[in-house]
């Protein structure tokens, strides 16, 4: 690597230190990847609902089945994000996020005035109304920040799922140490934090989220990837410490203040990897320099006359009903699907049913978990600390399906499909460990449940994408989100949130407000395993129908050739190096063109 004014494909500190290269790095895509990370790691407090869900049940009088509803329409809200889907099929990303940062700031904003009693008790309509506005920012912020990074990296959609979405997993545990550091052990703060924090981030990144053109060399680069994937891990261990610390130590104000200070310095470490990926292309830039430019003119091939088109009254007649008929014929897999199509699709039916029972199942849990560990005896430092341990697991669940999934169908055409399949067999176990009260086994079903929680999403995620394309990704992908409200309601609010009250007014003889014991939530877990196990018998319908498909290359159509890839690099060079000669004729006054001009006045 040189330094100074060397010509020889290296680079300056002077070039390091302008203006141009910052622009370099905030235009980039490597930089568009990091906004992102940041988004989405602010974008996850409907995971810390456990937390601050006993102050609105204390503060506002309700009872299980009330707040299990609360919890419904959180759900609907983090996961019905059709509406982003939409909006950003037809604007740019920043508006979607824009919209996303609103949303954010009022909802959340509305439910820390009523349960601080800063405006009048609201109806509970009106709760769900607030929650599910605010939870709704979260499809936006993902629709706007992680389909826009699929869509920029689609050869590598497996990894940026799993990356975007672990870091999404981390946010529940990073609300937590923020608002520790904060507001102290205020857990009606935290709903202030959650109000003001992403709406402000998403504004800060707004503009650096764009579509970028793909580029084959750019595309396919993992070695950065697999950077950012090391520095989460070492944000997810420091959070473990910070969690297991807080729980035998007493903190004091200045240590929760030094703890979030050094998150927030991990957080941004992912920083250093963009700019050393945009000094690889500055210094790939400058020795492009050194290679003059290749015109070549190529032979325009000739034109084949039109053929007769039918007329205009024929085509707008009969488009209504071909969109119709071509619903039920849809192209082969991997091929882009449209809307329709998929709905109508056998495969997303199956892995829709499959999703419902599977996250709807791991939801309840986490959404519970308060409640869960009240009934149990566990003291409120320990519930705590579950739900930051479901955010820690989550995060692993995300990354390591993301990762594992993409290496073992790369090298080993093992189907993402049958993944899925397993991770509903695992979640099983957790279930049963609530449901069976085993001492102690609290900790170990929180492991279970965000991990197998956290899995699912990059696996539900890269299948649609893989099998139906990207064209109309946005709405896709938020469709296959509708799964986890629909379960979530099924079994948190109908079996849990029923089956919990009436086991606590037979304990407190009518009142149903407080239940104590394994039997609260006994019958609830078994019915949400059957359920869970019918998911992953299900799924095994779609392992079996996409065999073929997987055991192909599915990645084909987003690689080039090895001589393609170098002649679209040579031409890139190319380009860039008659950019940076016409800038030397236009700066050097004894160029020799100039030189002919005054020979001929002469």
């Amino acid at each position: 690597m040189a330094f100074g004014g060397s010509t020889d494909g290296g680079f300056s500190i002077n070039q390091l230190l302008n203006m141009r290269f910052a622009a370099q790095v905030v235009r980039g895509r490597w930089f568009m990847v990091f906004a992102c990370l940041v988004i989405l790691s602010a974008s996850g407090a409907t995971y810390i609902f456990g937390i601050y869900s006993k102050d609105i049940k204390s503060s506002l009088g309700y009872n299980q089945q009330t707040l299990n509803t609360l919890s419904f329409f959180k759900d609907l809200g983090a996961n019905v994000g059709i509406l982003s889907g939409l909006i950003n099929e037809v604007t740019p990303p920043w508006v979607v996020l824009s919209m996303g940062a609103v949303m954010n700031l009022f909802g959340y904003l509305m439910i820390y005035l009523a349960i601080t009693g800063r405006t009048a008790r609201p109806h509970p309509w009106l709760m769900c109304l607030y929650i599910c506005v605010g939870a709704n920012s979260q499809s936006f912020a993902n629709t706007g920040a992680l389909v826009t990074c699929v869509k920029n990296f689609p050869g590598s959609r497996g990894v940026v799922l799993g990356l975007l979405k672990g870091f999404v997993g981390l946010s529940g545990a990073i609300f937590t140490q923020l608002y520790l550091a904060f507001y102290g052990d205020d857990s009606k703060s935290l709903v202030l934090l959650i109000a003001w924090l992403p709406a402000a981030v998403s504004i800060i990144f707004v503009h650096t989220i764009r579509i970028i053109p793909y580029n084959s060399s750019q595309g396919t680069k993992i070695k950065p990837f697999f950077c950012f994937l090391y520095i989460s891990i070492a944000l997810a261990i420091y959070l473990l410490i910070m969690i297991v610390l807080q729980q035998l130590v007493t903190f004091s104000s200045s240590a929760f203040a030094i703890s979030a200070s050094i998150l927030i310095l991990i957080l941004f470490l992912p920083l250093a990897v963009v700019i050393k990926e945009e000094v690889k292309i500055l210094i790939e830039r400058n020795r492009s320099l050194e290679i003059p430019p290749i015109i070549t003119i190529e032979k325009p091939s000739p034109v084949s006359p039109p053929l007769p088109s039918s007329s205009p009254e024929t085509n707008s007649s009969s488009k209504p009903f071909s969109c119709i008929t071509n619903m039920f014929k849809p192209p082969a897999r991997g091929d882009d699907y449209s809307i329709l199509q998929t709905l109508v699709s056998t495969d997303m039916l199956v892995l829709f049913f499959a999703t419902v029972c599977g996250v709807g199942g791991t939801l309840t849990a986490i959404d519970n978990m308060g409640q869960i560990g009240q009934s149990l005896g566990y003291p409120k430092k320990s519930i705590n600390t579950f739900v930051s341990l479901i955010s820690i697991w989550n995060y692993a669940g995300r990354v390591t399906s993301g990762f594992a999934s993409e290496i073992v169908l790369t090298k080993y055409k093992f189907p993402r499909p049958l993944v899925l399949t397993l991770v509903l067999l695992l979640s099983c176990v957790g279930h049963l460990l609530i449901a069976f009260g085993v001492p102690q086994s609290l900790y170990l079903a929180s492991v279970i449940i965000g991990f197998c929680f956290g899995a699912q999403w990059p696996l539900l995620y890269a299948i649609i994408s893989e099998i139906f394309g990207l064209k109309y990704y946005s709405t896709l992908y938020n469709f296959g989100s509708v799964a986890s409200p629909i379960g979530a309601y099924i079994l948190n609010v109908r079996v849990a949130g029923h089956l919990y009250d009436v086991e606590a007014r037979k304990q407190n003889g009518g009142s149903d407000k407080i239940c104590m014991g394994v039997q609260c939530f006994k019958l609830s877990f078994i019915i949400i395993t059957a359920a869970t196990m019918l998911g992953a018998v299900v799924s095994l319908i779609l392992v079996w129908r996409t065999r073929k498909f997987y055991s192909g290359d599915i990645y084909a159509r987003f690689r080039e050739s090895p001589e393609t890839g170098e002649k679209s690099d040579r031409i890139a060079m190319e380009g860039s190096s008659v950019d940076k000669m016409e800038k030397r004729v236009g700066e050097n006054g004894e160029d020799k063109v100039n030189t002919d001009e005054n020979m001929e006045k002469k």
